[in-house]
Order: C-alpha cells, then structure tokens, then sequence
C-alpha cells in the first residue's frame, strides 16, 4: 500500500470516528431525568430466598452455556477462514454465486455450531418448567429462523461483491448504506413474519390501549396477541414496526397468564413507550452506527484474500463479522437497556401506577426464572434488559416523584362503554 492510500485509509477512519461519535451523543438522549437517583432495593424484599437460590442456579447454568457456544463458534468460524477458500475451487456458480454459496454455507456451519448448545438449553428450560417445546420443535423452529438471516446475507453478499467490481476496496462506502436500508426494510415488514397472531379480544384493555396511545400522542396501533402458551409459561411482549406497519405484540401468557389488569396496563404503556420515543428508529440508527465501522474493518481485514470482489474473501469476511459483533455485544446491550429505562420511564409517566409496575417486574421475574439481581459482568456482556431490582428502583424512584411527575397532565377520561375498574391482582 503506496504512503498516499495509506493516508486515505487513516483519514476516512478518523472522520467516520468522528461522525460516529457525534451521532452517538444524540442517539443516547432520553427522558429519564439525568438526576434520577436509583437506589437499588435488596432483592429479598420482593422475592423469597428459594426462589433467588433457584433463579440463580438457573441462570448459572445458561451463562456457561452461552459462553461454550461463543468459544465453539469462533474457533469453528477461524478454521472456516483459513480453509474455507479451497471450495472455490470446486464451485461454478460464478463470482458473485459461489461468494453467496460461501456465506449460505457458512451460517449453515453457525446453525450446526449452535445446535447441541441450543439444545441444552432447551433441556434446562424443560427442566425448570420455563418452556414446553419439544427438541425437535425447537431444532426446525431454530433452522427456519435462519431463512430471514440468509436471506439477509445472501443479498448484502451480493451488492458487496457487485459494489466491489467497480469500487475495489472502497466498497463500504456505498455497501454500509445498502445495509442499514435493508435493516430499515426488515423491520418495516418484521410484524408480518411473526406467526400466530390474533387480535385482542379484551374490549376494555383495547380501550385502555387507545387511552394509552393519546397520552403518549401515538395514533391507532394495532395490539396483537401471540399465541405461545403450549411452548412455555413464560411472559413477554414487544413493540414492532415502522409507520404503518407498527404493532404491539402481547404473548398470551401476558394475556391469559394471571397478570392483573394495572400490570397488563402498564407491559401496554411499556411498549408504546418504544413507539412513541421512536426506538425502533434508534436501533437502526445504532445499527447504522455500526454498520459503517464494522464494514470499513471487514474490508481492511480481506484485502489479502483478494478483497470483497474475490470469493475467496467471503470466509474470512464471516469470521470478521461475528467476531465483531460479539465485541460491539457489551455496547449494543447497554444501547438496549437504556431504551427500556426510557421506556419503563415513560410508562411510569403515563399511567402513574409505580405500585403496578413493580408487581408486573415480580411477575416477569418468577415466571420467567430470572435472577432478579445478577452479576455485574452478566448484565454488562449477556442481558440487554436492566434488571429487575433496578427496574423496581426505577419505580421506586418514580414514586418519590410521583406528586410532580403526574401533576403535570390532566387525568384521561374513562372510555365510555369500557369504565375501568381495579381488579383484585391474583396471587403469585
């Protein structure tokens, strides 16, 4: 490399470094007051010993397995980068065909990779009556999930690879692009790809959930309920969706799984939080963050192989790309769980119910066998959700707020039809 392109290739690191910085700075605002102090409660005051011991033994168990998995990976992944060129050899697809094969192959090797340590993990949910899925359910469930994945990757392979022919190195420049608008596309068409969903049938929460949308000023969005209960008992909702095709999704173990009417209130506000503060638009935002430096490394880290316009470079490339995203794992999971902080924040704001939402977070807990106050490292490289203990701190804090905070809006008007009355929350 002549001193001049050197000089280029520095030059653009520094300026993407720092437009990327720049972007950060504005993506990582939120409502959560920057004064809010959250004292984290002992978690023996909402949950008993037993269930902590077992909780805890429970995630014990996942953390190694999930640690095995990455370790199996890219050692797999490393031997695939040095060895993997040999099959261009025996392909005759083309450039850009045998590059696609190349990358379908190897997240096929992935899916294998993964396969005995997913299957543990299905064991151990067995085990604990946290899932109901059969092993063989959970193999094909797991393989067809990956249809959307290389579907991804087969068409960025290919407009790397067509970009390349013209671009050479320079590639990332208009290839990191195309990525983000794909992510953009995927999640505008996401809510279609998700199975068995109905309509929610409960008029008086369907009320509650118009209720919710005009005091975050959202208009209509469509509230879903996934059948899921003959997989597992445990809970979870999530907010999917761009523009038209936003939706909030409720597991009918939220539905129908002994959550009072105020916590299924609040799990609502929760996830119209993520819509109304635009998150799903943030996280491409991130992903665009992303996806311009981790391309600008994939294309230094295959200039031997011939760079992106050689299929020869597609292993490496691979290995590359998973590598790198589980070093950006730490950073992405601290991203997500500063947009649920946000989200758990401005539900607090809308329904002001501190003590629901408390009772929802214990609910979730035991239901679903989460330590409600892992280790410090756990939550940094493996959970992308606060914790629970920190999440009732939240509403704790919101509490001693709580004269101030819902002060500052009308009370909303009870639907006609749909009066809300407070029910009796079952017992856990």
């Amino acid at each position: 490399m002549t001193a001049r392109r050197r000089l280029a290739w520095v030059a653009a690191g520094v300026v993407l470094a720092a437009g990327c910085a720049f972007a950060a700075t504005r993506l990582w605002e939120t409502q959560v007051p920057g004064d809010l102090h959250l004292r984290d409660p002992a978690a023996t005051r909402y949950f008993s010993p037993s269930f902590l011991h077992r909780a805890e033994n429970y995630e014990a168990f996942l953390r190694i397995d999930a640690l095995l998995s990455v370790v199996a990976l890219v050692v797999v992944l490393a031997i695939y980068a040095r060895r993997g060129a040999v099959l261009t050899r025996e392909s005759a697809a083309g450039r850009v065909g045998t590059g696609m094969l190349l990358a379908m192959l190897g997240f096929g090797i992935v899916w294998l990779t993964q396969l005995p340590f997913g299957l543990a993990g299905v064991w151990w949910d067995r085990r604990h009556d946290v899932s109901k899925q059969g092993y063989l359910d959970w193999a094909v469930s797991s393989f067809l999930g990956l249809g959307g994945e290389f579907l991804f990757i087969c068409v960025a392979i290919a407009v790397v690879m067509g970009i390349a022919a013209f671009m050479k190195d320079w590639w990332w420049v208009l290839g990191a692009p195309v990525f983000v608008a794909l992510a953009l596309l995927f999640t505008f068409v996401s809510p279609f790809l998700l199975p068995d969903l109905h309509p929610l049938k409960d008029k008086r929460l369907e009320a509650q959930a118009r209720q919710l949308e005009r005091e975050q000023g959202l208009p209509k969005i469509p509230v879903k309920v996934e059948k899921v209960k003959e997989f597992t008992d445990a809970p979870n909702a999530e907010a999917v969706g761009l523009g038209p095709t936003r939706r909030v999704i409720l597991w009918d173990t939220v539905t129908e799984g002994g959550f009072s009417r105020p916590e299924v209130r609040f799990i609502l506000a929760h996830e119209l939080g993520h819509h109304s503060r635009k998150h799903l638009w943030k996280s491409v935002g991130w992903f665009a963050l992303i996806a311009l430096p981790m391309a600008f490394v994939i294309a230094l880290a295959t200039r031997r192989r011939g760079g992106m316009y050689s299929p020869q470079a597609v292993p490496v490339a691979i290995f590359v790309l998973v590598l790198l995203q589980l070093l950006v794992t730490p950073a992405q999971n601290a991203v997500v769980r500063r947009l649920e902080s946000e989200a758990d924040w401005v539900a607090l704001r809308t329904t002001c119910q501190p003590g629901a939402a408390r009772s929802s977070f214990q609910r979730l807990a035991r239901k679903s066998l989460s330590n409600p106050d892992p280790p410090g490292w756990d939550v940094a490289l493996l959970e992308n959700h606060p914790p629970i203990i920190r999440r009732i701190a939240m509403a704790d804090a919101f509490q001693r707020r709580q004269r101030i905070a819902c002060s500052q809006r009308p009370p909303a008007k009870p639907q006609e039809g749909h009066p809300w009355k407070p029910q009796r929350r079952p017992q856990s």
